[in-house]
């Protein structure tokens, strides 16, 4: 069983991965040919936690409102994982507090 930072660690990286992911397909947006990344998560079985991969879309081309929606995503997934940092931190301060 995995702990709680490092599931939520996971899941930072697996919203690092898909925000690389969009900065990349925005920034070769106007490249003819350029064919789109797209990141898959799945679960770690048994762990906990995610893992993700980077993919290329058979079809050329790139929807910039795609991309500005998983930015937006990327950023919420952040926000929600360093909470749960956040909470475990608080949690073994305050268990901490009760042990002392």
């Amino acid at each position: 069983m995995a702990s709680i930072s490092s599931i939520a660690q996971s899941g930072l990286q697996a919203a690092q991965a898909r925000l690389d992911a969009s900065a990349h397909n925005t920034a070769n947006t106007n490249t003819p040919g350029f064919r789109r990344l797209r990141t898959e998560q799945s679960e770690v079985a048994g762990q906990g936690g995610v893992t993700s991969t980077v993919q290329r879309e058979p079809q050329a081309g790139t929807a910039l409102e795609q991309e500005v929606v998983d930015q937006m995503t990327a950023t919420y997934a952040f926000k929600a994982n360093l909470k749960t940092i956040q909470a475990e931190d608080r949690m073994m301060g305050a268990l901490l507090d009760v042990r002392a």
